[in-house]
């Protein structure tokens, strides 16, 4: 076996040790504000791969494999820490690979162009020591010898200022070319081995003695440089001459084949010519080679006896052609010059990084991202983006799915499918034999329901009742301001009492809106009134049916009256004789039953479709939810800066096979729809389906009357019954307050009857007073005693037959002091208005109205309230802020000293022991004391002891309603009521005892304004 040819390798650069794992964590912390610690085994992974890179062999596929992923975790690096002289300042020191001399860096390119380099020379030295006897061995040979131009490529392309020889562009572009001619000449070999055709092998070989002669310049220019050995000069220069040689020898050959005789001799003496260069300076090759130079030291034989075998070769035929010539051919031999140039063929290329591992799991040998928990964060907004448009793309789908499934629904609604096909087998039962279960449940709910006429009872009773309270109130209010006017004209000036109209706005106000939610609430009585009498009959007739569980008889009833009798159905289940409808076949046409089997099978494939296209749209929802191109996006940070669009674009074409396949259903669907709407438009057209269809639609039509009719019925109950609720709640809630009113009204009457029998009872004392004769005296005495005894209100105790008022001091009647001695009063205007509460409370305890005539002649005190009795006072201002309830006792009159038997007239009402005088005091006004809406105990009459009575009031005018004098002490106010009087207690009306009539408490003050 003939030795093979040496190739040249190209020696690996060699490094010293550094540190990852320290500068990257400070960069972890400082940067990207995470623990350091928890990415140490990251950090230790990365130098444990440098450190296998160190060792790497230089002529075996683990050794590149290492390299290889390496450098790919030095790309992906580069995407997450910036290493160079401002960031992370790492000192990368690698030593040439010819020179060996040390060049130090802080940059990642210098360390990443420099394991590149390393890559291409380990490429380079398993090609020259494959076995190319072999096939698998030249074809790894002639593959790698390629690879390793392609990565000396990139090294030109992508990384400029080579701070050492070696990765300087001269040097690699030298590499490159010495790589694609070893390759092209391993080419070569095979073609020669398999015995091509000499035309093909006279182009390959000139193509290969091309590039050793381009590559012989650089070579020579290294070795003037000392970077390449001299050995290496020789080799390319023995090469080219040898290729030339055997370039015009195939070619020689092929001239002669085509009878250019004299040609092929030509070009065998050109090939003679650089055959014996070859040949001598393979002669003068050193026995001894530079270990740096990766030859062997039979390099020199095998070289001068490969080409001292082609120089035979070429001589020998040469003599054959140049005989042949002489006797046969006598063609003329032109000279060299005259020679048209062998045509090249290139067959060696450089191969692009992307193609080295063509073929092979590229991502298992680089691994995964060492520092993928660690994401940049333009990576991070650039997967938001692209997450984006994976939802525009899904939602567009999910519309087009959702309009396709809407379009099928309401194609088969049109079509009434495939409810029709039912009726239309006899799948339905259709007759008269059930009743409807909404109908028997409205029955049921009627069951058992009271009847409404008590219902509409109870509400004219609660209505009459409001009424006739309202009414009471405003009859109450104007006989109380007819008394105050009349008295008013008849005293004049002395009758301060204040006009009742001004005090009563808001309880009149009250009792109008009341009236009016009153008749509001009666036009709401007459319509629901009016739906009872409306829908009576079929309440009666829903409620027996469900009483007495008849509804199905009911029912039947109503469908008889709507004419249902006639629509009776045929169905599959239809008694012998009657027949059905798929039986009722015609001898021409297709039968009734295959067109509905037809229908069916349509339908089923519509089913199918759209089950289809809805698993298609889960599987892309799951799919994009799924894709995460972070990496991509890595990767591509620095090769497309700002052209994340065109990522995208590429990355979201995974995604159309769904779109096809959701597109490929809806047309699927479309020509389906076609067809079934086709097929069962002629199967309505069937005389025997007509006749059917029309019977279904005459029963669903009355079936649907009676089912409208009674739902309004039960509709209508419904509403009764809701509505009778609300009206008796308004009632209820109604009585309530117009209750409360009315004891307000009660309240304020009974005050202002006591604060007027008080004044008028001091006007006719000062009269009396006034009078000349004492006889006169007694005798006016003797009359308002009367006046008061007929006036009174108060229940006759059983067995009293006197007046039910008596003092216990048993003091004697006050006499008339002297005219002169009678006091001066300030009338003042009042300064509240009255104010009603916004809501009325109502009050726990009821009054009666009191005597107030036979209290202010007699000055007793109100009796003593019964045990679980509250005496309230009523104010018409009590809806204001209220302050606390003043003391009874602050409340007083301002007495006079008058001398005679008489004694001195008491100075103070509602306080216990001995009267004390008081000074009068000038200036002051009274008013409303206000308090809260709520019922509280007032201190005042309410808590005297039992059968105590004050003494007779003092003479002049009484206390008041507001503004009629100056009556407080000093900073005092009065106690709450108009008037400052409290509510009295509630006791039994009896009969006065001066034979007044105690129907009218009014009459008394009637009578007395009358005279």
């Amino acid at each position: 076996m003939l030795s093979q040819t040496p190739m040249l390798s190209s020696p690996l650069k060699q490094t010293n040790e550094i540190d990852w794992i320290t500068p990257l964590k400070g960069y972890i912390r400082d940067v990207y504000g995470d623990d350091p610690e928890r990415y140490s085994e990251e950090c230790a992974m990365l130098n444990r791969l440098r450190q296998d890179m160190r060792g790497a062999g230089k002529d075996s596929a683990s050794g590149r494999d290492l390299l290889y992923r390496y450098y790919g975790q030095l790309e992906l690096l580069d995407l997450r820490f910036p290493v160079d002289e401002n960031h992370i300042k790492i000192s990368f020191t690698w030593f040439d690979a010819f020179t060996h001399k040390p060049t130090s860096q802080f940059s990642l390119a210098y360390e990443k162009a420099s394991i590149i380099f390393n890559i291409s020379a380990v490429l380079s030295c398993h090609a020259a020591h494959q076995n190319r006897h072999e096939d698998t061995g030249l074809k790894t040979a002639y593959h790698s010898f390629q690879a390793a131009a392609g990565m000396f490529t990139y090294i030109n392309e992508n990384f400029l200022h080579a701070p050492s020889a070696d990765l300087s562009r001269e040097t690699v572009k030298t590499l490159i070319q010495l790589m694609l001619a070893q390759g092209q000449e391993v080419f070569l070999e095979k073609q020669i081995a398999d015995n091509k055709k000499v035309g093909l092998l006279a182009k390959l070989a000139s193509q290969a003695a091309f590039l050793y002669s381009q590559a012989l310049e650089g070579v020579q220019e290294n070795v003037t440089k000392a970077i390449f050995e001299r050995v290496w000069l020789l080799v390319t220069q023995i090469k080219a001459n040898h290729l030339a040689s055997v370039a015009q020898y195939y070619q020689a050959l092929a001239d002669n084949d085509a009878n250019a005789h004299g040609v092929a001799i030509c070009r065998l003496q050109v090939a003679e010519a650089h055959a014996r260069e070859a040949h001598r300076v393979s002669s003068s090759f050193p026995a001894t080679v530079p270990a740096n130079s990766n030859l062997t030291s039979e390099t020199g034989v095998i070289l001068s006896d490969i080409t001292r075998r082609q120089l035979a070769a070429v001589q020998e035929k040469f003599a054959e052609f140049s005989k042949d010539n002489d006797f046969i051919y006598h063609q003329p031999v032109p000279n060299e010059a005259s020679l048209a140039p062998i045509p090249k063929l290139p067959a060696a290329k450089a191969m692009p990084v992307s193609e080295l591992y063509q073929g092979q799991d590229i991502q298992r040998i680089i691994g995964p991202d060492i520092f993928q928990r660690i994401v940049p964060m333009a990576v991070t907004e650039s997967a938001s983006l692209y997450d984006e448009e994976k939802a525009k793309l899904v939602r567009a789908e999910a519309e087009r799915v959702e309009v396709a499934n809407d379009e099928m629904a309401a194609s088969l609604d049109i079509l009434r499918l495939p409810g029709s096909l039912d009726i239309l087998k006899g799948a339905k039962d259709w007759d008269m034999s059930g009743v409807d279960p909404e109908f028997l449940t409205w029955c049921e709910e009627l069951a058992g329901h009271a009847p409404f006429p008590a219902a509409f009872d109870e509400l004219g009773k609660d209505k009459a009742v409001v009424l006739s309270l309202l009414d009471q109130s405003a009859q109450n209010l104007d006989t109380e301001e007819s008394v105050c006017e009349k008295m008013r004209s008849k005293y004049g000036d002395d009758w301060t009492q204040q006009p009742s109209a001004r005090l009563t706005v808001t309880l009149r106000n009250d009792i109008k809106s009341y009236r009016a939610a009153i008749e509001e609430a009666s036009t709401s009585d007459a319509q629901l009134y009016s739906t009872y009498r409306q829908y009576e009959a079929d309440f009666d007739e829903m409620r027996s049916a469900g009483e007495t569980d008849e509804a199905d008889v009911l029912y039947q009833r109503a469908l008889i009256k709507a004419g249902a009798a006639r629509g009776k159905g045929r169905g599959i289940g239809s008694p012998a004789g009657e027949g059905n409808l798929l039986d009722d076949d015609f001898d021409s046409g297709p039968t009734v039953a295959a067109q509905i089997e037809n229908i069916e099978e349509l339908m089923k494939k519509l089913r199918l479709v759209r089950k289809e296209r809805e698993q298609v749209l889960r599987d892309l929802k799951e799919m994009a939810h799924n894709d995460d191109i972070s990496n991509v996006l890595i990767l591509n940070k620095k090769s497309i800066a700002n052209q994340d669009s065109q990522i995208f674009q590429a990355e979201l074409v995974k995604f159309s096979q769904h779109q096809k396949r959701i597109q490929k259903a809806n047309l699927t669907q479309q020509s389906l729809i076609k067809e079934l709407t086709r097929s069962y438009n002629a199967l309505l057209q069937d005389k025997r389906v007509r006749v059917e269809q029309n019977k279904y639609e005459a029963f669903s039509r009355q079936r649907s009357s009676v089912l409208q009719r009674y739902r309004k019925v039960y509709q209508a109950f419904n509403d009764l019954v809701t509505g009778l609720m609300r009206a008796q709640g308004f009632y209820s809630e109604m009585k309530e307050t117009v209750e409360s009113l009315h004891k307000n009204v009660e309240t304020f009457v009974n005050n202002r009857r006591s604060e007027g029998g008080q004044l008028l009872a001091s006007i006719e004392a000062a009269r009396s007073y006034a009078a000349p004769s004492g006889g006169l005296v007694d005798w006016e005495r003797e009359r308002l005693q009367q006046i008061m005894d007929r006036m009174s209100i108060e229940p006759e105790r059983p067995g009293s037959t006197s007046s039910p008022i008596k003092s216990s001091s048993q003091a004697p009647l006050p006499q008339a002091p002297p005219v002169a001695s009678r006091p001066a009063y300030t009338v003042n205007s009042p300064p509240t208005q009255y104010s009603s509460p916004q809501s009325t409370t109502p009050y726990s305890a009821s009054s009666d109205p009191q005597s107030y005539l036979s209290r202010a002649a007699n000055g007793a005190s109100p009796p003593p309230q019964h045990q679980g009795q509250r005496d309230y006072a009523y104010n018409p201002g009590t809806y204001r802020a209220s302050p606390p309830p003043v003391p009874q006792d602050q409340y007083a009159f301002r007495g006079h000293q008058h001398s005679g038997s008489t004694g001195a007239v008491p100075a103070q009402y509602g306080q216990r022991g001995t009267p004390q005088p008081a000074q009068r005091s000038s200036g002051g006004s009274i008013g409303y004391a206000s308090h809260t809406p709520q019922p509280q105990t007032q201190q005042g009459y309410g808590q005297m002891p039992p059968g105590w009575q004050p003494p007779p009031p003092p003479p002049g005018p009484p206390p008041g309603g507001p503004g009629q004098g100056n009556f407080a002490l000093q900073g005092g106010v009065y106690p709450s009521g108009p008037g400052g009087y409290s509510r009295q207690p509630q006791q039994r009306r009896g009969q006065g005892s001066a034979g007044g009539s105690a129907g009218d408490p009014w009459e008394g003050l009637k009578g007395w304004a009358e005279r």
